[in-house]
């Protein structure tokens, strides 16, 4: 061999000495959430409405916001001053408002600020729900809320720390009662 072969081959050996370590080195892999990708919103909506059906053909709930941003790759979507209408197997739906909301993946919808939660039955035993938070589970249609409630009918007002209800067999649950004050009707 001549001295110009060894010297390209030590060249190639030191070449290759120099870059198998970064070829060795495993990959940061950095998970699709963390990356700034994640919070750009996929899409954006101003007065938006939406209607979604059940399984059936029935209205499942309805949704009318003033802004709206989905995060597909986060999962969740957010509205700003969200109305949401809620059917369940009783003829009259529920009307939340509230400030802000956020839909996750897993049918959650929760609600902040100034949330409330209006029975559009005129006859029903609850008519008013206020609080300042509320999750509601779009699957078995419940409501929960560990915030301070107040729960207003026909001729009461109930306060309470925390309540469930199930929109389906409309039974109520207080967490922790605080009070309850009840004005009968009068007989004229």
């Amino acid at each position: 061999m001549n001295r110009v072969t060894v010297c390209i081959g030590l060249l190639f050996i030191l070449a290759l000495a120099l870059s198998l370590p970064g070829w060795l080195q495993k990959e940061e892999i950095i998970p699709i959430s963390q990356t700034e990708e994640a919070w750009i919103p996929n899409y954006q909506a101003k007065k938006m409405r939406s209607t979604l059906y059940d399984k059936t053909g029935k209205i499942n709930h309805q949704v009318f916001a003033e802004y709206m941003e989905n995060y597909d790759l986060l999962g969740f979507t957010l509205f700003k001053q969200p109305e949401y209408l809620l059917f369940s197997q009783t003829e009259h739906p529920w009307q939340v408002n509230a400030q802000e909301g956020t839909l996750y993946e897993d049918q959650r919808l929760q609600f902040e600020n100034d949330v409330e939660i209006k029975s559009l039955n005129k006859d029903g035993y609850v008519q008013t729900i206020r609080t300042s938070f509320v999750e509601i589970n779009l699957i078995d249609k419940t409501m929960t809320s560990d915030q301070a409630v107040e729960i207003i009918g026909p001729n009461y007002v109930i306060n309470s720390n925390g309540f469930t209800v199930s929109l389906e067999t409309q039974k109520y649950e207080l967490l922790d009662h605080v009070k309850t004050v009840y004005q009968p009707s009068s007989q004229d």
